[in-house]
């Protein structure tokens, strides 16, 4: 199988249950929401998105032709194999898109815990030990448990109330970004207080834009 990835690189995870800790990010190309054009930005539910995912031209972006050529790239960009648990996080877009139980398999065998960020309207496949969903929609949603939901507030097509029933470890919700929008709505107030009103919710920041990481 032939893996397209935006971008590969090392940082801190920003955001949930697991911030702050190191990771390996392997962006995966495309989604099945929407394209990624902008011409196609106000068509789609995921008008929001501040992600780019359309290409392979991000840092550490490339085509890569079999599971062991993707999982010898995430060992070598983990810098320190001798302390704690090698860490790697598959996102998109859509990461399911591509991520398949052989390169699950192959990390495991490096050593690696194997986390993923899906929009659940695909089946995670086994051995995932991190499963994140944030659900746009719940039309064709497939995956409903895991460790964390992370849903964006307030979004047109689901709400906190219609999750409730799920089944994860954290319910998380995270203000919309309308910087890029230039919008005014205060969406941030409102996860504040939607939490204080309904504490099986937390709030989810993105602390990696607070501190300029990737």
């Amino acid at each position: 199988m032939t893996y397209f990835v935006k971008e590969l690189f090392y940082t801190l995870q920003g955001e949930g249950a697991q911030t702050g800790r190191a990771a390996v990010f392997c962006r995966f190309s495309g989604c099945n929401i929407w394209s990624g054009q902008e011409k196609d930005r106000q068509k789609t539910i995921c008008y929001f998105c501040d992600t780019d995912f359309v290409g392979t031209d991000g840092e550490g972006g490339e085509k890569f032709y079999s599971a062991d050529e993707l999982s010898k790239a995430i060992h070598t960009a983990w810098p320190v194999m001798d302390q704690g648990v090698p860490y790697v996080i598959f996102t998109g877009g859509e990461p399911l898109l591509q991520l398949d139980s052989e390169l699950i398999s192959q990390l495991h065998h490096m050593g690696f815990e194997v986390g993923v960020e899906t929009n659940g309207t695909i089946k995670v496949p086994e051995g995932v030990d991190w499963i994140c969903v944030s659900p746009k929609t719940l039309d064709g949603l497939k995956q409903i448990s895991g460790q964390e939901i992370k849903l964006l507030y307030p979004l047109k097509h689901v709400s906190p109330e219609e999750c409730d029933t799920f089944d994860f470890d954290y319910f998380y919700l995270q203000a919309i970004d309308n910087s890029a929008m230039k919008e005014s709505t205060d969406n941030v107030q409102s996860v504040v207080d939607y939490c204080l009103a309904h504490p099986k919710w937390r709030v989810s920041l993105q602390t990696h834009k607070i501190l300029d990481l990737k």
